[in-house]
């Protein structure tokens, strides 16, 4: 059985034909269509056409998305950047493809990737957080991927951490998204590169640019400049401080963080571990999960969809 994954992204559409290993046979990638939900459709059938021309056998689909999807991976009740609302996404796709089709949401379907085929091998309980603009959830329990009652559980980018904090995109105030994301971490450093001290290459290169962003940090980070390693060790604070909340009521034996700043690799996980350990309750007495880095990065997305969608065809044949 063939089995390929869409992934929709922000700028672009990212689809490829995966194999029962988590391989990646045959890849496309074309822009997302900005503002326009019907274009965004035809782009998705067309790239469906694509890749499964040639296919002597049946095909599946699994698309993931951003947003919260019901627990029949059917309908998508709200997405964040497409103007989808209570949108019968999967009965449109399958109504044109003529394949059978299951929907997702993007941080889950990245996270059974890395369970399956990436970083939570060997695990039956894992948590990943994927920290890119906005911090993503997935959860893995009992080997199975939780979705919760309606199918819009694992929002952990919008567990408070601050009572009464900043102001979160999701409504409510104090999330670890504002506090744990890229955007996050770009906050911390220009609020560093404003006292000045540690600060000073961040106010420098702040100048030379006319604005710091996640490619400067990054890159400072990887230099090892004393004011981007403070933004990062405050941001792995509020991840591992989250963690240890997360660890009270999953109890997962691995955390796998993925995203652009995880590039960062043990500069991120070493205060992640610090703040873990002092918010642990029954600390000394409470097993501790390992602490990793995601492995697929890029392909994440499109393995997870396509895997979900030969587990969903499987049980339901």
């Amino acid at each position: 059985m063939h089995a390929i994954g869409i992934d929709i992204g922000g700028t672009k559409i990212a689809g490829a034909v995966v194999d029962e290993a988590g391989g990646i046979v045959r890849s496309e990638r074309v822009p997302t269509p900005a503002g326009d939900s019907q274009l965004l459709e035809d782009a998705v059938v067309e790239m469906i056409r694509t890749l499964s021309d040639g296919a002597a056998d049946d095909v599946v689909v699994g698309v993931a998305a951003a947003g919260f999807i019901d627990a029949a991976q059917s309908t998508v009740y709200y997405a964040p950047n497409i103007d989808w609302r209570n949108e019968p996404f999967r009965a449109k796709l399958e109504a044109r493809v003529g394949a059978t089709v299951v929907v997702d949401n993007d941080a889950n379907a990245a996270g059974w990737a890395e369970f399956r085929f990436g970083a939570g091998r060997m695990v039956s309980d894992m948590v990943m957080l994927t920290i890119g603009t906005g911090v993503g959830g997935a959860i893995v329990a009992g080997d199975r991927l939780f979705r919760g009652g309606f199918g819009a559980g694992a929002e952990l980018g919008h567990l408070r951490v601050v009572p009464g904090g900043l102001p979160c995109g999701c409504g409510q105030r104090g999330c670890i998204e504002m506090y744990g994301s890229g955007r996050a971490l770009l906050r911390m450093a220009n609020e560093i590169a404003d006292a000045g001290g540690i600060g000073l290459q961040l106010a420098r290169a702040r100048e030379a640019s006319g604005a710091l962003d996640g490619g400067i940090v990054g890159k400072m980070i990887e230099a090892e400049d004393p004011g981007a390693i403070a933004a990062l060790r405050q941001l792995g604070h509020w991840l591992g401080e989250a963690s240890a909340s997360i660890s009270a009521v999953l109890d997962p034996q691995r955390f796998v963080f993925g995203g652009g700043v995880a590039a960062a690799g043990e500069l991120l996980l070493g205060p992640i571990r610090e703040a873990y350990l002092e918010h642990l309750p029954a600390r000394g007495y409470h097993p501790e999960p390992d602490f990793v880095i995601a492995e697929l990065v890029n392909d994440a997305g499109v393995v997870g969809a396509a895997d979900l969608a030969r587990v969903w065809a499987a049980e339901h044949a």
